[in-house]
């Protein structure tokens, strides 16, 4: 275990531990739970196929979990997969404009799925959306538990920044991811892993406000202004005939500004810096910079472009950390289930 897990392990073990006598009728009545999480999943699977919903359900389930801080000594004061991001107390936070869309999204499957947590169908929500679009599946625990007033949501200003100045005062971007993916406890190969997870979704003027290219098909670019004609012309818009071909599913809302070309399609793109090639209509941001930037950064982002499989490995296992940050868990060690 390196330094910065053994840290975060050893300051939440008050977090996602209770007495075990709480919660043994919950381990012996796990059954109804799984089969709530398979029916869930499926559900997702299914509405993700129809809506391309896949980046922001991963930016949401990344919202929930990111505002953990491992320095904070209570729960659900903390932060992290604890569902609090339903609260307008926490939605209205700057960086998550455009989000509630996402939770409109989830709602009827938490209506129909009512045994499951807020905070396990955002985190299943992310996980299914990942692999759906080609990206590894992840070996999840589920059980997590709720938080439940808007008075339990983490403060303002713990999620990163994309262009200077930053929140927490740090002089560059590389100081500024490291702060705070710091603060939950990732080192730098994870904050490389995870930054991957920009090979799909867009960036919108209207959300973050990083880009120039907003909400319709006349405000993207060739890679998300569509139909023919519109916006950069068409281009490869997944919207106007999807990655893999399925131009009858084309649903979405067009516009905005992705970091690749085929930003439905989970892969290591983002890695091979198409960028550089076209940035009249691809985004890179300082973050994005700073991991080819910074010499420690460089190495693993390196590595990812030259292997899709290292990628997914470690993706997969951070977002797995990241799922689980400052959880609290029913039954005490969680439910891993795999499909």
């Amino acid at each position: 275990m390196d330094r910065a897990n053994a840290r975060v392990a050893a300051t939440t073990a008050h977090i996602t531990r209770a007495p075990t006598s709480a919660y043994m009728e919950d381990v012996v009545n796990q059954t109804p739970y799984r089969a709530a999480l398979r029916a869930c999943r499926d559900d997702l699977w299914k509405f993700i196929d129809e809506t391309n919903a896949n980046p922001i359900f991963v930016r949401l389930a990344w919202h929930d979990a990111g505002t953990f801080d491992y320095h904070v000594r209570s729960w659900p004061k903390c932060g992290g997969a604890n569902g609090s991001i339903r609260f307008e107390e926490e939605m209205s936070h700057g960086a998550n404009a455009g989000l509630s869309k996402a939770l409109k999204y989830l709602e009827p499957f938490k209506a129909k799925h009512p045994l499951l947590s807020y905070a396990d169908v955002i985190q299943l929500a992310g996980a299914t959306a990942i692999e759906h679009a080609g990206g590894p599946k992840i070996k999840m625990r589920y059980g997590r538990v709720d938080v439940e007033t808007p008075e339990e949501c983490a403060r303002e200003g713990n999620l990163p920044g994309a262009e200077p100045p930053f929140g927490d005062g740090s002089p560059d971007a590389a100081t500024h991811l490291r702060n705070v993916f710091g603060r939950m406890g990732f080192s730098d190969r994870e904050i490389v892993a995870l930054s991957g997870a920009h090979t799909i979704g867009r960036a919108f003027k209207e959300r973050s406000g990083v880009t120039e290219n907003g909400y319709g098909a006349k405000n993207g670019t060739k890679f998300t202004g569509c139909p023919a004609g519109h916006g950069g012309g068409g281009g490869t818009c997944p919207f106007s005939a999807r990655h893999d071909g399925d131009a009858d599913k084309g649903v979405g809302m067009e516009g905005g500004r992705s970091w690749t070309k085929h930003w439905l399609k989970f892969d290591n793109s983002y890695f091979k810096r198409e960028h550089d090639e076209d940035p009249a209509n691809l985004l890179w941001m300082s973050t994005d910079k700073a991991l080819h930037v910074d010499d420690e950064f460089r190495k693993v982002f390196e590595e990812y472009a030259e292997s899709q499989e290292a990628f997914f490995a470690d993706f997969a296992a951070a977002y797995k950390k990241l799922s689980e940050c400052g959880a609290r868990w029913k039954p005490v060690d969680g439910i891993v289930y795999e499909w």
